[in-house]
């Protein structure tokens, strides 16, 4: 009888570690399921106009891509704590989609191979890390306020202008009335705002303590509170989301006509040396820099900011992306990597764990399963008005990083460092102006007292403002 009852005991101590690990990624004092619901579709504003583009222009297999990053989506979800986010290379899409000789399935696979492979051996030799903890804070704020910008400068174009996500041009103005109307966008984004207000969760406790005077005072705060504690469990970005589904088989009932159950047949793609050699140098060159500032150093830094409690080191970010291009890319599936914005906009509309990530993948899979290469046309009908909202919202709540800036130097630094990458649209380059810019003013702070002759000319200047007197040959007292 003793060992029957000390089995069962057992049993729970040996288990419960691993419950409380799940339950750590899994939950949130701060969110609910609707709310993680909501957190889920928060980066697709950058996720559908690429994947799309991508697909019709560059014949990407979309059913192979909704497959792999619902995998990655979900094994994120389970290894970190947070909203971890799966998106496009920005850069790979650019140039693939562009430039007037586009790019191949093999040559972007090449490069998501060759970018994941150098963000790998960053990671596992920790030189991911020795670069998260140097580089100035301010020039990471500056990297991300201008990708957070260049979203919602994006974001107001998607919602103003009709676009073409083939030629990747504005067309002509929206009209106000319609289906992918400026009424319809202007329509979700104020519902937005109603639900999520500025992407404050709640109202401090400061408020209450200062009314406890009064009765009526007191009551109005505490029905407040509960008003908006209702509207923030609305899981207001997963509602727009069905919203412009629903208009998608609306503005064309055939589409439903057209879906073809299953997926399509998962193949390796063949890699030529030339697709290396073009894949490396036309695309994988220029995303190797916005991956390892955006998808890892500036992840781990708002990482920071928004789950203080949680720790995702640059070493696990970093090997995490390589891993996943290293999976995927050799059976046709998109270059992926970790996105500042994209954190930023789950976490905007309610994504508080790994559980938003995880509900995510679950419906990538789902639709790669069930419909394959046939979607595309669904996605090609959804309302590009409502994409623009949810990535006006995800580059707003990334820019809002930078408001820690204490001091005007720091602003300064980051102020330039956005400028430059925004006009010359290149984290990199507004990186290395940042740094440059950065280690010139503390240039100005150094002691050069101990520096032979260049020494005893600014020990002898000092001297001279303080009115004590000094040798001119010399530069000694007297």
């Amino acid at each position: 009888m003793e060992e029957e009852t000390s089995n069962p005991h057992s049993e729970q101590s040996a288990t419960t570690p691993l419950l409380r690990r799940w339950r750590h990624h899994f939950s949130s004092p701060k969110s609910s399921l609707w709310s993680e619901l909501g957190g889920s579709v928060g980066d697709l504003g950058t996720y559908i106009p690429i994947v799309l583009a991508l697909t019709l222009v560059n014949h990407l297999d979309l059913s192979t891509t909704l497959i792999f990053t619902a995998l990655y989506n979900i094994s994120t979800g389970l290894l970190f704590s947070i909203p971890m986010p799966v998106q496009p290379m920005k850069s790979i899409a650019a140039v693939a989609i562009s430039e007037l000789h586009h790019l191949t399935v093999p040559q972007i696979m090449a490069a998501g191979l060759s970018t994941g492979g150098v963000l790998f051996i960053l990671g596992a030799t920790g030189l991911m890390s020795f670069l998260y903890r140097f580089i100035p804070l301010p020039v990471v704020r500056g990297v991300q306020l201008s990708q957070g910008l260049s979203f919602a400068f994006s974001a107001i174009k998607y919602i103003r202008y009709n676009q073409d996500f083939v030629t990747g041009k504005s067309g002509s103005p929206r009209s106000w009335l319609g289906l992918d109307s400026l009424i319809l966008a202007l329509s979700s984004f104020l519902f937005l705002v109603l639900v999520t207000g500025s992407g404050e969760n709640s109202i401090g406790n400061d408020n209450l303590n200062d009314n406890e005077e009064s009765t009526t005072t007191t009551r109005s705060f505490r029905r407040l509170r509960w008003r908006l504690r209702i509207l923030s469990s609305i899981p207001g970005a997963f509602i727009v989301f069905l919203f412009g589904l629903l208009i998608c088989i609306i503005r064309d009932f055939s589409i439903i006509k057209e879906l073809k159950f299953g997926p399509s047949k998962i193949h390796t793609v063949k890699i030529t040396l030339e697709d290396w050699k073009i894949g490396f140098f036309r695309a994988a060159i220029p995303q190797i820099p916005l991956s390892i500032l955006n998808s890892v150093i500036a992840v781990c830094k708002l990482s920071a900011d928004l789950f203080p409690d949680r720790n995702v080191s640059a070493t696990s970010v970093s090997i995490s992306v390589g891993i996943m291009n290293w999976i995927g890319c050799w059976f046709g599936a998109m270059p992926v990597c970790h996105g500042a914005g994209g954190l930023a906009g789950q976490y905007r509309f309610g994504g508080r764990s790994g559980l938003s990530v995880v509900l995510l993948g679950m419906g990538k899979l789902a639709i790669g399963l069930a419909f394959g290469n046939s979607f595309v046309r669904i996605l090609g009908q959804f309302p590009i008005g409502i994409l623009g909202v949810l990535l006006l919202f995800a580059g707003i709540e990334l820019a809002m990083a930078s408001r820690d800036m204490k001091t005007k130097e720091e602003s300064f630094v980051m102020l330039v460092c956005a400028a430059v990458s925004l006009t010359g649209s290149s984290a990199a380059l507004g990186f290395g102006c940042g740094i440059l810019l950065f280690l010139v003013l503390r240039l100005r702070e150094v002691d050069f007292s101990g520096f032979g002759w260049w020494g005893k000319y600014f020990k002898s200047k000092e001297e001279d403002k303080s009115g004590v007197e000094v040798d001119g040959e010399t530069g000694v007292i007297p």
